[in-house]
């Protein structure tokens, strides 16, 4: 009888720490998911999920560890992911007569973000295609998503010997050429459309307009803009540069025209395309032109470095070619643009995110969203996965 009472007291304790391991694996998950789609307050927010199953940092010595990216398993190299480790040592019971030392039960997630971070957005509701990668474009998401909200047949179309490298790639309608596409966390047909995340931004009311016309010549000394409202095109020829001022500039009915081999510069900057009946402004940028500009880190357009009119003619034309040299800091948002781009070095710190409402890529495009500096708006709902 001592031996078979034992033996189920024994058990009895074994199965309960079964149990915690379960109910801390459950935090551990809860907690990799929340802390994945947290940006900085990745402790913070692990520490209030796993709370809520009775484990709270250094409470009862429960320890929360948060490591991004993963300190051991198979995401080590991904930045992206998250890993929540759960940990509290169980006293022993009758299991003192094998060990005095307290029994470590451990849980471990790690989770991937995988929407919230996309970077391209069509926002079209039939066009066919919407996006459009043809010929032997390439374009390069680098850790970020594209995303679709035409229900046209094909919403995303990669012809030719086009290719396209994501993280995710999601469309309201269908893809021609899908074999073109690498996404890391797949490909989604038949997605819900996203949610324009400037929907309800209106820049300022815009100042009284300059009219005369600005001509940026090779010899002439390098030029300087101050914020305002400008009604006469701009210009700025091969072998010239215009330096911009912080501010917002309104181009109302006028067009910016950036040759190749020009240089526009500016940090704090945002760029209105704006006008009225026939005349609306619009942008075009040549192939090796250098253009360098941040949008604010704060005010009414924070993060958004060029915006176009909601009221402007569906299809007006932008062309955004400069290719590698061509990086714009923040969200290029143009929600009635029939938008040609082709630029971004794709280096890990840049931050460019477009949306518009048809997009053509040409040549080899790189967009990398590292954005958190200048407070971009989310394109997509962040959301995570569990991965380990």
């Amino acid at each position: 009888m001592p031996v078979l009472v034992g033996a189920a007291s024994l058990g009895t304790e074994v199965g309960w720490w079964l149990y915690k391991h379960k109910n801390m694996q459950s935090a551990a998950d809860s907690g990799a998911v929340s802390a994945a789609t947290a940006g900085s307050n990745m402790m913070a927010e692990a520490n209030a999920v796993t709370a809520t199953y009775g484990y709270a940092n250094a409470v009862n010595n429960v320890t929360i560890t948060v490591n991004q990216p993963p300190k051991t398993g198979n995401f080590t190299s991904n930045a992206q992911a998250v890993e929540v480790i759960v940990s509290q040592p169980q006293q022993r019971l009758l299991s003192s007569l094998f060990g005095s030392d307290p029994v470590l039960i451990t849980a471990r997630a790690v989770a991937l973000p995988n929407a919230g971070t996309g970077c391209v957005l069509a926002l079209n509701s039939t066009a066919s295609p919407a996006v459009n990668v043809s010929g032997s474009n390439k374009l390069n998401l680098v850790n970020c998503n594209l995303y679709s909200n035409s229900s046209g047949s094909p919403s995303l179309n990669v012809s030719g010997s086009g290719t396209v490298t994501a993280n995710l790639v999601g469309v309201v309608g269908d893809i021609s050429g899908a074999s073109n596409i690498t996404a890391t966390n797949g490909i989604r047909t038949h997605a819900k459309p996203i949610a324009d995340p400037y929907a309800d931004v209106f820049p300022p009311s815009k100042p009284s307009c300059t009219s005369a016309k600005i001509t940026v010549n090779a010899n002439n000394k390098t030029n300087s803009l101050s914020p305002g409202c400008y009604s006469g095109d701009i210009t700025v020829n091969a072998g010239a540069t215009l330096n911009l001022d912080p501010g917002i500039y309104y181009l109302d009915g006028a067009n910016l025209s950036v040759a190749g081999n020009a240089t526009i510069t500016g940090t704090g900057v945002t760029l209105v395309f704006t006008g009225s009946g026939s005349s609306w402004g619009t942008a075009s940028i040549g192939s090796n032109a250098v253009i360098d500009l941040t949008a604010p880190t704060s005010g009414t357009t924070q993060g958004i470095v060029m915006y176009g009119d909601r009221k402007m003619p569906a299809g007006t034309a932008f062309n955004l070619t400069g290719g590698g040299t061509q990086n714009f800091g923040g969200a290029i948002y143009l929600p009635r643009a029939n938008l040609s781009f082709s630029g971004g070095n794709g280096t890990t710190t840049s931050c460019t995110k477009i949306i518009a409402d048809t997009i053509t890529f040409s040549g080899t495009s790189n967009v990398q969203v590292n954005c958190s500096a200048l407070g971009t708006a989310a394109i997509g709902t962040l959301t995570a996965q569990l991965v380990q």
